[in-house]
């Protein structure tokens, strides 16, 4: 009876715990749906790639923050159609999606990791569409 107990526990924090790592990626597209820079970047890891259209680098999650409040506010988001969501090889998630903003849409890329058994943002691209 304690086994049975012991392995239905051990099942229900793994579901559990599946859950919440999704609700990772979620927060992080509705992040970007809004243009909120803030709520996007609770969920940066200490260092994140950017890859914008006039610029790429390796940012601290402070300073990325502002890139992305910056790039926001400089292009006007309109909203962020998700195309694709799923697993990364590894652990994590990542994302494909197209955010619309008054100076034009870009492809957009998300890829996540999981560090220190929370999900965080590992990288971010943002690619013009022509």
């Amino acid at each position: 009876m304690k086994h049975l107990f012991t392995i239905s526990l051990l099942g229900l924090t793994v579901l559990f715990s599946s859950f919440v790592m999704q609700n990772n990626i979620d927060d992080v597209i509705n992040a970007l749906r809004s243009g909120n820079s803030g709520e996007l970047a609770k969920n940066f890891d200490d260092n994140i790639e950017l890859t914008l259209p006039d610029k790429s680098d390796n940012y601290s999650k402070a300073q990325a923050q502002v890139i992305m409040k910056d790039f926001f506010a400089n292009n006007g988001v309109k909203g962020f159609e998700l195309k694709h969501k799923g697993d990364s090889p590894g652990g994590g998630h990542f994302c494909i999606g197209t955010m619309q903003t008054n100076s034009g849409n870009f492809r957009t890329n998300v890829f996540m990791k999981i560090k220190n058994g929370k999900e965080v943002v590992k990288e971010i691209r943002f690619q013009a569409i022509e």
